[in-house]
């Protein structure tokens, strides 16, 4: 009755102080913005939402996640298993399997990224939108319930005329004053937490950037030392495969003929089939992908990794 003679201007209406409302605001958009970081951080993690779905009901039902292999887990298995059924013996059956062993190696480093990151960055979060954010909003209500207290009392002072009803709502005034001060400094209290909040967020975001620093860090050196084990470098042959603009010293894979040694300038006449790559005088390198047993007197047998 209170709330709707204030909108309709029959009346008073005590406000709250300038400090209470900014304090207030100040919550309501940090539980804005903590919602959709949450969210957003979610979706990176995991962008199934079925599963998303799945996981929050087990959370609910306080059960344990059934673990599933991930993407990157899920490639490095096909990738194996189709290495094996080529031979381990072939060059594309070996590339196969080193490559999945490597996908399965960064599919454990998401692994590891996705449980640090909703341990140290997402329970927080969650735990001020479900904790600390639902006590405030719950001393909130008490503090507008104690504001339409005070203002029915200030009303029946107003249209008070006996002095014995007059003294009366005096003393009700007083009670209720007393109790709205009350209430709006326990809320103001837990206003002034949401800046430990921050606080707190602020170190969970540090340590949310140091496990993506740690998980990219770790595939990018699974990924180079996959590279040096097939013998893959930045740097690309032409279209003819036959010329490369490669430093002295660097690992060069030659596809047409898996050789390891180091050829100078002066060795051109060994192989015409190396003439272009020696073309430019500078010192080349070559590695075996796998055994090679020779065909002929004009062939090399080699053993894997010369």
């Amino acid at each position: 009755m209170m709330f709707t003679e204030e909108k309709l201007g029959q009346a008073e209406k005590t406000e709250l102080d300038a400090h209470l409302e900014n304090l207030l605001s100040r919550a309501e958009c940090t539980k804005h913005w903590t919602e959709k970081i949450l969210k957003q951080t979610e979706v990176l993690l995991q962008p199934n939402p079925n599963v998303r779905i799945e996981e929050f009901f087990y959370e609910k039902l306080d059960k344990k996640v059934p673990t599933r292999m991930n993407n990157h887990e899920l490639l490095g298995q096909s990738m194996i298993d189709s290495g094996t059924e080529f031979g381990p013996g072939t060059a594309y059956g070996n590339a196969l399997m080193k490559c999945g062993e490597t996908e399965k190696q960064i599919g454990g480093a998401e692994r590891e990224f996705i449980q640090s990151s909703a341990i140290n960055f997402l329970t927080p979060f969650r735990n001020f939108l479900e904790g600390d954010f639902k006590t405030i909003m719950k001393e909130r209500k008490l503090l507008q319930i104690k504001r339409l207290d005070l203002d029915a009392a200030k009303t029946k002072l107003k249209k008070a005329k006996m002095a014995e009803a007059r003294a009366a709502a005096e003393q009700e005034l007083k009670v209720t004053q007393s109790e709205f001060d009350r209430q709006a400094e326990i809320t103001r209290l837990l206003l002034e937490g949401v800046s430990s909040t921050h606080a707190h967020h602020l170190r969970c975001l540090n340590d949310f950037v140091e496990a993506q620093t740690t998980y990219y860090a770790q595939c990018y050196q699974y990924m180079v030392d996959l590279q040096k084990q097939l013998g893959s470098f930045p740097s690309s042959f032409s279209s003819n495969n036959n010329q490369c603009s490669v430093g002295a010293g660097a690992s060069v894979s030659v596809p047409t003929l898996p050789v390891s040694s180091v050829l100078s300038a002066s060795s051109r006449q060994t192989h015409s089939g190396f003439s272009e790559l020696l073309s430019s005088g500078v010192s080349r390198k070559a590695r075996v992908l796998y055994d090679y047993d020779a065909a002929s007197s004009n062939e090399l047998s080699l053993l894997a990794d010369e």
